[in-house]
């Protein structure tokens, strides 16, 4: 909102001077203490004109001071050596734009052309438990669908269940060794024997051989295993939902391989037609090599020589999926950055087919433990979801004995914060360390620390019976302002983290207004203040600040608990 009008009085300027930039654009200062936003392209347009940036810099401030000398907007418009046009703004402006903020829907941020977006996160494996290396795709995911909704867009999530996979054969192949019949599988059984089977895989090559053959004959419409492909699916379908449900991830499609299968003739033919497929040492293959590749990039495996279809082929044949359920604009996948090749590979393959729809591919890295190692439990094991949920929830109660008094929903959406803003905070692509005592604490960069904030604040607003107000033009001291200007900063967070898909962009922001709401607080003792004015204005700004966290920590899918 500020940038943008700002950015359009800088246009006015640079035009009346005859200065030519590409994108100019006004920035948020980094030294806050000297200003509130600048100009940093002075030094682009003295190489450019061959003039001194100097020279530059004190006409610009002296005609923006000329166009604009009625302008209530900025109290400030100083040109500083060697090449910087600071800006501060004036109290007024700045209440005026809060009070515009605190009466608009979405705080009136600017929303982008709406566009259809379909996000492929979760990725889960039937018949595999979850385990702490399903967190991320999942949260990750769920934060970015709904910053892009946000932000006007149309966005639909589809897990993309692993369910027509080996996994699938080996767990039948134990399953009828053991003499289980489909009507009496349990969730017990099949996260007992998929561990059991998929270890004797490894050691026996005939194990693995007939498991494969299991899956091929299932593939190709095996009534029999069908039966049980039917019931796994649908236990373990229904136990990955119920996980899904606490972590308050959703998902408008629950769509698998199985479902791709269908369209896997089509991608064939079209492959066929465009002359792109091969045959290699008896598989079908796709070349996907470019001129511009600086190391070898090897074929895309359309179809082993025994006639199974690979993930990549499943991958392509969703998009055909896809492409006729929803014509969308653009299909994001959030997977695990040691998949960056997979995702190549088939984003190559459906760019010569000329499919119409953009690809992108959002990696992340892993949940380490504090040895700096891939999270483990103390038998060397990643721990499944579970148990790494009542794991949070005791080193939280632990953390402070009046968190003994907590149960029910508001410890659950508690752990979920931890968990959650210990994920967020970081750029998604980064492995980061998940340490529960640290994350579980009330102090520092955490969860519980930003709903504590929230629900502190929240209560001394309840408890002075407060109504809404516009603000005046008066901002009253340094801790007042600077919470104030944070807010000022929502628009360009929103929209970076959209442009971006990087969640960690407004989980950072959500500290910072955190931190910055704790400290006006310190300074500024409201429930003691007899002057009215001001108490009612440093409340609407408080209120402010509680309902921005309240609407980005959704952003996160992260709730609120009624008290803390």
């Amino acid at each position: 909102m500020i940038i943008k009008e700002l950015n359009e009085e800088l246009k006015k300027v640079l035009e009346h001077l005859n200065y030519e930039i590409e994108n100019p654009t006004i920035i948020e200062s980094n030294r806050k203490d000297l200003c509130d936003y600048q100009f940093d392209g002075i030094f682009s347009l003295a190489k450019k004109l061959h003039q001194s940036p100097i020279e530059i810099g004190e006409k610009m401030e002296s005609t923006w001071k000329e166009l604009y000398q009625e302008d209530y907007k900025l109290k400030k418009i100083e040109f500083v050596k060697p090449g910087f046009l600071n800006l501060t703004l004036t109290d007024a402006y700045i209440n005026e734009t809060l009070n515009y903020m605190n009466s608009h829907e979405k705080f009136g941020i600017d929303q982008e052309k709406r566009e259809t977006y379909v996000i492929d996160y979760g990725g889960y494996n039937i018949a595999k438990p979850l385990h702490v290396g399903h967190l991320r795709s999942a949260i990750v995911g769920e934060s970015i669908k709904r910053i892009l909704t946000s932000m006007g867009h149309k966005v639909l999530g589809d897990v993309h269940l692993g369910d027509y996979g080996l996994q699938i054969g080996q767990v039948i192949y134990g399953l009828q060794e053991e003499g289980v019949g489909p009507k009496d599988i349990t969730l017990e059984k099949l996260e007992e024997i998929y561990p059991r089977i998929s270890g004797l895989c490894k050691e026996d090559e005939k194990i693995k051989e007939k498991c494969a053959e299991i899956t091929k004959k299932m593939q190709e419409g095996d009534y029999d295993y069908n039966e049980y492909f039917k019931v796994i699916r649908k236990i373990s379908g229904d136990d990955i939902k119920r996980i899904c449900n606490y972590l308050d991830i959703h998902f408008d499609y629950w769509y698998g391989e199985s479902d791709a299968y269908p369209f896997l003739k089509i991608v064939e033919n079209d492959l066929e037609s465009k002359k792109l497929l091969y045959q290699s040492e008896g598989a079908y293959v796709v070349d996907i090599q470019e001129e511009t590749d600086k190391k070898e990039m090897p074929p895309m495996i359309f179809k082993k020589s025994n006639g199974a279809y690979l993930y990549a082929s499943t991958d392509l044949a969703t998009i055909y999926q896809r492409l006729l359920l929803c014509k969308p604009d653009h299909i994001l996948y959030v997977a695990d950055l040691r998949q960056a090749s997979h995702y190549e590979s088939f984003f190559r393959v459906a760019k010569k087919l000329g499919l119409k729809t953009s690809l992108e591919y959002h990696g992340f890295g892993t949940v380490n433990g504090v040895d700096g190692k891939p999270y483990k439990t103390r038998d060397g094991k990643a721990p499944k979801l579970d148990d790494l949920f009542k794991s949070v929830k005791e080193s939280f109660i632990a953390s402070n004995e009046k968190n003994n008094e907590m149960t029910g929903r508001d410890l659950d959406i508690i752990v979920n914060a931890i968990i959650k803003f210990a994920d967020l905070q970081n750029n998604r692509e980064k492995d980061y360390i998940f340490d529960e005592k640290k994350f579980s604490s009330v102090v520092g960069k955490t969860g519980p620390y930003i709903l504590y904030t929230y629900v502190r604040i929240n209560n001394i607003i309840k408890s002075q019976h407060f109504e809404a107000k516009s603000l005046n033009s008066v901002i009253y001291n340094q801790e007042d302002r600077d919470l104030r200007m944070k807010f000022l900063s929502l628009n360009e967070i929103m929209k970076s983290a959209s442009q971006e898909r990087m969640p960690s962009i407004i989980a950072n922001y959500i500290y910072d207004i955190s931190v910055l709401m704790n400290a006006f607080y310190e300074k500024n003792h409201i429930n003691t203040l007899e002057d009215q004015e001001k108490k009612e204005n440093w409340l609407t700004v408080l209120n402010l600040g509680c309902n921005l966290l309240k609407s980005l920590l959704e952003l996160l899918a992260i709730k609120i608990p009624e008290r803390m």
